[in-house]
């Protein structure tokens, strides 16, 4: 398994690159071959126009919803109202799964695990480049949020734990777990 730190958002993040854990029938290989590189994932969730965030219930069911947003500093940023479904189940519960769009044959698959938390007001900086970035993304599509649009809170972000992603799968069917300190 190949081995790397990142610096992302200010902190140390440990990220560690190998193949996904998956049934020896499905022929995942063992070696390192074939994997691919971070680059790919992390321009697949740059460039994604919608992220599909799978949530779970308070009683455990799933639910799951697409959103836009933003990949900035290693997460992801999106926003919403608290009162969806979707924020209700992120209080109880803050792990979440992302899947990116693959043009409907799977070929291109992204798939991230994480923790989302509510940030409350983002401070200004921050706040000034996650709207310009939905700006870039979104102004076509009529969304070009202020950097004062989240004082009020409803900005979430998404801290990796690990994400799969495959072009041929299985030969390049790729993990990368990511640690921070703490």
């Amino acid at each position: 398994m190949a081995e790397m730190a990142a610096t992302e958002n200010r902190s140390e993040v440990r990220m560690t690159t190998g193949r996904p854990k998956m049934p020896k029938d499905y022929g995942v290989p063992a070696d390192d071959k074939g994997l691919l590189p971070w680059s790919h994932a992390q321009e697949r969730l740059e460039r994604s126009p919608v992220y599909w965030i799978v949530t779970a219930r308070p009683d455990g069911r799933p639910h799951v919803s697409p959103v836009w947003g933003v990949w900035l500093d290693g997460m992801l940023y999106f926003d919403g109202s608290p009162e969806t479904r979707r924020s209700r189940n992120l209080k109880a519960n803050p792990f979440v799964a992302v899947h990116l769009e693959s043009g409907g044959d799977g070929t291109d698959v992204v798939i991230l695990e994480g923790e989302a938390r509510e940030m409350g007001p983002p401070g200004r900086e921050l706040a000034s480049r996650v709207s310009a970035a939905y700006s870039a993304k979104y102004k076509a599509n009529g969304y070009e949020p202020g950097p004062e649009t989240w004082d009020q809170g409803g900005l979430y972000v998404v801290e990796p734990r690990s994400v799969i992603a495959w072009t041929q799968f299985p030969t390049t069917a790729t993990r990368w777990a990511f640690e921070r300190p703490g």
